[in-house]
């Protein structure tokens, strides 16, 4: 394919390296044979990797593909809750802390792993009063506390796969998938706290099930003490879970036995059920964990800020770190309670030594401030993640600089809900990284980036980012829609998993993420990403974070439209003059072709809850139409503040 016809074209280029420190790169858990180690045999990889599991029965093959279906480790026998804490416990490592969990108000626990196993035993049993057997299938609908983890590692003891919908989402999401996954039980809480006030949780749920359902019993964890209607069905967690045996025999299940279902909302359709099943998937995000992160289990506190209800806080947060002994932090409420510094506390109080988040609250701290974390002694910090949207190359650099002191390596992850654990990254004691970049596919993993005939693309160009190997942790369908699971992944490319995404090569080989292709704007002829124009903006001094649309252009065919948030502290021209130097600065980063057509700058952007941008609603805005669904926004009424914002620029203009 010519360069003049480019799926996706590559423009902004990224001269700046960073190499590991010899120190760092001495003691890690990567070393520089790990690639050729797992290129010489794929399958032996993993194989050796699924070892470091504890099985009660090792499986006959290790894998079976008739694409798109996959099966890994097949007639293996295992437990996801014994693999995550009978086994520390056995080995002596009891003592050790799992999580130390931080409320919003300011109330702590430690949870040693003998302390979390005995409640996720008592938990089990509670679950086998209420009559949960084998594949049944549980809702879970909690805030950021220790039953949230408890409650899933219970459901995976018993072989029950359990459903988490975020506690953000409202009456009529958490319903729809109750009534898909047809869950019997919904354990959920009387509500958390978020933003210093206490919300309520228990009332969606009864909400929910005025609806058609199968769901027998609700089992609610007191946790702000509201008042909270009740029913026959309803019982408190407290006094099931209290009165349980402290002992349970976990049973073993097949490595194909259905571990979790996780729903991923669709702009249009009904949200997809994604399904995990047990020992691939186990085996990825446990292998992944502890090379990405590096982790030291005897020395490291970890914390992902991820929530349970997503992907990241079922692979990063409890099933991962918690086979592989971590210590971790678990916190609550929200970055900015009861000031913008608590998340810099709490890594200080804790002494955290690897922070993984959102490139979205990277940004956000940026505009907030560096006094914010300044304020703060981060120096216990030796590695930092980012996961979620790509990252701006200037908010991977203040990461580095204000975050990590300039001395902590960079792991910028890619991967899906539907691929269950990290597909490309960084290792950082091999990796030179590069400020944007998740660099390559991890060990044993085979990504490609490829033009509209599935041809990879040579360096220095883009295309379309897919998956042309199974891989240990891949989803194995969509639940109860098998022929959605064939259209929506397996159609695009025969044979071939398409993840959704652009991607570019530099002319290193180093993969760029340039966000879903969906998102791509054709301005006269020029495919142009999203991600790499906001980059651009971002990198200008006065820039936070900014959103890119392509809006219907009658010259170009589309227009690209910016929203831009500036950063505080930081003084900025007036309006017009600082729409020009942005203008200009995109065209010196870019090219004249990616220039702006409109700039406006805004105090927000519209976010879901799990901090991706929703640009179609921002297109919505630049064309002048209605504005779509905005009810999985984090703020629902920041459409309407856009618009307005908007309207005022335009009559100015």
């Amino acid at each position: 394919m010519s360069q003049d016809h480019e799926s996706l074209e590559n423009l902004l280029q990224e001269d700046r390296f960073f190499l590991p420190s010899p120190e760092f790169a001495a003691q890690a858990n990567a070393q520089p044979d790990e690639y050729a180690h797992a290129n010489m045999d794929r399958l032996a990889f993993w194989e050796e990797q699924a070892s470091a599991l504890t099985w009660e029965k090792k499986w006959d093959a290790v894998l079976e593909w008739q694409a798109p279906y996959a099966q890994w480790f097949i007639g293996g026998k295992l437990n996801a809750s014994v693999n995550a804490l009978d086994r520390h416990v056995a080995e002596g490592r009891g003592s050790r802390v799992a999580f130390h969990f931080e409320g919003e108000p300011g109330d702590t626990q430690t949870i040693t792993y003998a302390q979390l196993l005995t409640e996720v035993k008592k938990t089990a049993n509670a679950l086998i009063e209420i009559g949960i057997k084998a594949g049944d299938r549980v809702a879970i609908y909690m805030p950021m506390i220790p039953e949230a983890a408890i409650a899933m590692l219970a459901c995976a003891r018993i072989g029950a796969p359990h459903s988490v919908v975020f506690g953000g989402f409202s009456a009529d999401a958490l319903l729809s998938r109750i009534q898909d996954a047809d869950a019997k039980l919904v354990i959920t809480s009387d509500g958390g706290f978020r933003k210093g006030t206490a919300f309520a949780l228990k009332p969606a749920v009864d909400e929910a099930l005025k609806g058609q359902h199968n769901v027998e019993k609700v089992l609610v964890v007191a946790r702000t003490k509201q008042d909270v209607a009740w029913t026959d069905r309803d019982i408190w967690w407290h006094e099931i879970v209290a009165r349980q045996s402290a002992e349970h025999i976990a049973e073993s299940f097949d490595a194909e036995h259905p571990l979790f279902i996780l729903y991923t909302s669709g702009t249009t359709a009904k949200p997809k059920g994604i399904f995990h099943t047990t020992g691939g998937y186990l085996t990825q995000v446990a292998y992944t964990h502890k090379v990405v992160f590096d982790l030291k289990p005897e020395t490291d506190v970890y914390w992902c800020t991820a929530d349970v209800g997503w992907i990241t806080g079922h692979s990063y947060v409890v099933y991962g770190p918690l086979i592989n002994g971590a210590t971790q932090v678990m916190y609550e409420g929200t970055p900015d309670t009861p000031h913008k510094g608590r998340i810099f506390e709490i890594v200080a109080k804790y002494g955290v030594t690897i922070l993984y988040t959102a490139p979205t609250l990277i940004r956000t701290w940026m505009k907030w401030g560096d006094e914010f974390p300044l304020a703060h002694n981060l120096e216990s910090l030796r590695l930092l993640g980012t996961v979620g949207e790509p990252i701006n190359p200037e908010a991977w650099m203040w990461y580095r600089e204000i975050i990590g002191g300039n001395r902590c390596p960079i792991v910028d992850t890619w991967w899906q809900t539907e691929t269950g654990a990290i597909m490309i990254s960084p290792l950082p004691g091999i990796t030179a990284t590069k400020p944007g970049s998740a660099m390559r596919p991890i060990p044993g993993i085979s990504a490609k980036v490829v033009d509209d005939n599935a041809t990879p693309v040579a360096d220095g160009h883009g295309g379309y980012l897919i998956l042309d190997q199974p891989w240990p942790a891949m989803l194995r369908g969509v639940w109860g829609e098998d022929e959605r699971y064939k259209e929506t992944y397996w159609s695009r490319f025969n044979g071939i998993y398409f993840a959704g995404d652009g991607a570019k090569l530099d002319n290193e080989g180093a993969i760029w993420l340039l966000g879903r292709v969906d998102d791509v704007m054709n301005v006269s002829g020029h495919r142009i990403s999203t991600t790499e124009v906001e980059s651009a903006l971002v990198s200008h001094e006065a820039v936070a974070e900014a959103a890119v649309v392509g809006a219907a252009d009658a010259m170009t065919g589309q227009g690209i439209v910016a929203f831009v948030i500036l950063r505080s502290g930081i003084a900025h021209a007036s309006g017009d003059e600082l729409n020009t130097q942005l203008r200009n600065h995109v065209a010196k980063e870019i090219g004249a072709i990616a220039k702006p057509r409109q700039i406006l700058i805004v105090n927000e952007l519209p976010k879901t809850r799990s901090g991706k941008i929703m640009r179609r609603l921002l297109r919505d805005v630049a064309e002048d139409r209605v504005v779509g669904d905005a009810t999985t926004l984090a703020d629902p009424n920041i459409m309407k503040k856009i618009a307005e914002g908007l309207k005022t620029a335009k009559d100015e203009d």
